[in-house]
């Protein structure tokens, strides 16, 4: 047998094994629906962080539709830090009514040195007063039940909470609705099935819940990584801390270029593999010490998977440009013939497995999707596995290329009625 036979078979084998477990997350999400949360005995005290830089034309919209909540007023607290802004975000969210800190701290940049801040100040001006803290984005919306939701959810005992992410502007083009398949996805098929499941699920960039009693034991916030949020969920699966998860909706605006896109995932991508290397041994003993699952699910969440399939590619690929240039000598027609079967046959398969993920999706979701133009949730069916291709060279460059923190601007000023009604 041909060494390029074996192996593909052992690139197949260790992919399959690594991740048949999603299939599992894929069928209790889709034939046990949606999680259910017992309601909470007790109303808890909260308040929402919101970390912001140059936010002015959304962030009054967030803060709205945070006091527009079903929820005793007096109950929750807004704080928004407007880190290095040149615009009027700061005096934004105060005539709508958050209480707001100014940063211009221009040596330590990012969402995490910004928390960090922020929950410093909190916790010596408010000593005690939280019981857990809210992290949204300044371009976020959140549904009316949303604290409701996720109070039943933290009553229940957990120290962090995750919720179902949904997109304000699915319908802007074609990368915003990949995102947006993609999140969806994300919450039904992965954190929802975890919940269920009873094991741990992970945060991802806005829209969780962290009790005060993990942000007075750090005094703030210690994870400065480019990817806070998930070298957050790692630290919790390496220490046995189980993140839940509740249908608690609420809306992100996305990108809408693939340049803009690029920025972003390349930092998310980076920041993986910073989380990789930092913790990967860590998550190794919790898995074969404490047979923790929820280790393993993050170890093959932030492991680069892709790779797997960019070494078969290149390998494949590499053979028959040796193999055709040496005229037979060092490969048969034959072979190179089964390489080349090989490589048409992985992207095919990976183009078939995106298209079946969206369009599970896609029909389970359907109510969530707010889009007024319905080709484009037709559209987005074929063009979504086109957008999670582009993380195959993702994944190359972020191992080689410095990256650094860069915000992403947002400014798509839309309300939370706006958005249902589908106006984006």
């Amino acid at each position: 047998m041909a060494p390029i036979v074996v192996f593909n078979f052992v690139i197949g084998v260790l992919f399959t094994v690594c991740f048949l477990y999603q299939v599992i997350y894929m069928l209790v999400g889709l034939f046990h629906g949606e999680v259910k949360v017992p309601k909470a005995a007790k109303q808890h005290r909260y308040a929402f962080f919101i970390a912001a830089h140059n936010e002015e034309p959304v962030i009054a919209n967030l803060v709205q539709s945070i006091k527009d909540q079903d929820y005793p007023a007096e109950l929750i607290d807004i704080f928004v830090v407007a880190d290095a802004c040149t615009d009027n975000t700061a005096q934004a969210a105060r005539d709508a009514g958050a209480i707001v800190y100014e940063r211009n701290d221009l040596a330590r940049k990012g969402k995490s040195w910004v928390m960090d801040y922020g929950f410093d100040r909190i916790l010596r001006e408010y000593p005690g007063k939280h019981e857990a803290f809210f992290i949204f984005d300044a371009d976020n919306l959140l549904s009316r039940d949303y604290v409701s939701i996720m109070n039943d959810a933290f009553d229940q005992g957990y120290l962090a909470l995750t919720s179902y992410r949904n997109s304000k502007n699915f319908g802007s083009s074609w990368i915003s609705s990949a995102y947006a398949t993609w999140f969806l996805r994300e919450a039904r098929y992965l954190n929802n099935a975890r919940m269920i499941l009873g094991t741990s699920c992970a945060v991802s960039g806005s829209g969780y819940l962290v009790s005060s009693k993990i942000i007075e034991g750090m005094h703030g916030w210690d994870f400065h990584t480019l990817t806070e949020d998930i070298q957050f969920s790692t630290f919790c699966a390496v220490h046995g801390v189980r993140i839940g998860y509740a249908p608690a909706e609420f809306y992100d605006e996305q990108p809408l270029t693939l340049s803009a896109s690029w920025k972003q995932r390349m930092r998310w991508t980076k920041g993986f593999y910073q989380v990789f290397f930092t913790y990967g041994r860590h998550l190794l003993k919790a898995i074969s010490k404490f047979r923790r699952f929820a280790a393993y699910d993050l170890l093959m969440t932030i492991a680069p998977g892709m790779l797997l399939t960019l070494i078969s590619l290149l390998a494949n690929g590499t053979f028959i440009i040796v193999g055709m240039m040496s005229h037979g000598f060092l490969a048969t027609d034959a072979e190179i013939e089964m390489c080349i079967g090989s490589l048409l046959l992985t992207l095919g398969f990976m183009y078939v497995t995106f298209f079946a993920m969206g369009l599970l999706t896609t029909i389970t979701e359907f109510r969530h999707i707010h889009c007024p133009a319905k080709w484009r949730i037709v559209a987005n069916l074929f063009t979504f596995p086109l957008f999670m291709f582009t993380y195959v060279p993702l994944t190359v460059a972020a191992l080689f290329l410095k990256v650094d923190w860069v915000p992403t601007p947002h400014d798509v000023s839309v309300t939370l009625d706006e958005v249902i009604q589908g106006a984006r």
